[in-house]
């Protein structure tokens, strides 16, 4: 069987996420009026990043290498470009983990509400088995009972499935706040395309 094909270079342990770029100022959101460290990514460079570090395994150290043009590396910000994309992901951090606890509050909320609703269905569905008449009395229990439990679908999914994709994006973003960063020369190392 054949090797997988790597899809990154590796340096030593890490692996490389590379990205060209004609100037520093693309790598940034150029309507973002912050200070050059404090600035957002541009989108397509944080979709990128973000979905090269998902391919890479997530024990895998990974480093981000810029290439430029070797006249571009006395841009103001050169300096700041790794203070800037740490400060940028651990924000991201930040409020992935804010969401991911939002989500959880939920979860408990919905299901105390979800328990309370299905105890009321189970009581009913009591009511219904000595009150009513055949066929009448199954029908009522039975429908009783599935509402009960289709209440308690979405507390169950949240914490079953939900907040895994989360979690992992909380990683990710933590990840990135401590990568190391490179700038290399256009002419030092073969740019991606």
């Amino acid at each position: 069987m054949p090797a997988p094909v790597q899809r990154y270079r590796r340096e030593g342990d890490a692996h490389i996420i590379e990205i060209g770029l004609k100037s520093l100022t693309q790598l940034f959101n150029s309507l973002d009026p912050s200070p050059f460290h404090e600035k957002d990514l541009d989108a397509d460079a944080e979709d990128y990043i973000v979905g090269a570090a998902r391919e890479i395994s997530p024990h895998a150290p990974l480093k981000l290498v810029f290439f430029l043009p070797p006249d571009h590396f006395e841009q103001p910000g050169t300096a700041d470009i790794e203070r800037s994309i740490h400060n940028y992901f651990e924000y991201r951090r930040e409020m992935a983990a804010r969401d991911l606890r939002y989500m959880f509050r939920l979860g408990r909320t919905s299901s105390m509400v979800g328990i309370a609703f299905l105890a009321t269905c189970v009581m009913l569905r009591q009511l219904a088995l000595a009150v009513l008449a055949p066929p009448l009395d199954h029908i009522a229990a039975e429908g009783l009972l599935i509402a009960g439990w289709v209440a308690m679908w979405r507390p169950i999914q949240t914490f079953l499935y939900d907040w895994w994709p989360l979690r992992a994006t909380v990683r990710i973003y933590a990840k990135l706040a401590t990568a190391p960063i490179e700038i290399r020369s256009t002419g030092a190392d073969a740019a991606p395309g």
